[in-house]
């Protein structure tokens, strides 16, 4: 398989998988303004913990990310998922603060 082959497939599955956790971070935040908690809002809080332990061990970078700087010399910001490159510049910051209130939200109303 040729380099452009895998890159493209590397930014096809990041994409997915920020979608999944970008839909994740939202489900929580409608959860905790809409009161509406269930198993599945827990269940979304996990996988943001365990993409957050993901991160730590890989240093606040996405294993993907590091895995598509094999197949590349460009490696600028988003070159490796498919989002404009404003949103995969301030992404961690945006969810970070999106999941924080989402959270304490919810946290708020099951207390």
């Amino acid at each position: 398989m040729r380099n452009n082959t895998k890159l493209i497939l590397i930014k096809l599955l990041h994409t997915a998988i920020w979608c999944v956790m970008a839909a994740a971070v939202f489900y929580i935040l409608h959860a905790g303004i809409f009161d509406r908690i269930n198993l599945l809002v827990w269940f979304c809080v996990g996988l943001i913990f365990v993409e957050t332990i993901v991160l730590l061990i890989f240093k606040w970078k996405c294993p993907l990310t590091l895995l598509g700087r094999k197949y590349t010399d460009n490696t600028g910001v988003g070159f490796d998922i498919f989002l404009p490159v404003w949103l995969a510049k301030n992404n961690k910051l945006i969810f970070s603060c999106l999941f924080t209130v989402g959270l304490v939200l919810v946290l708020w109303r099951v207390i």
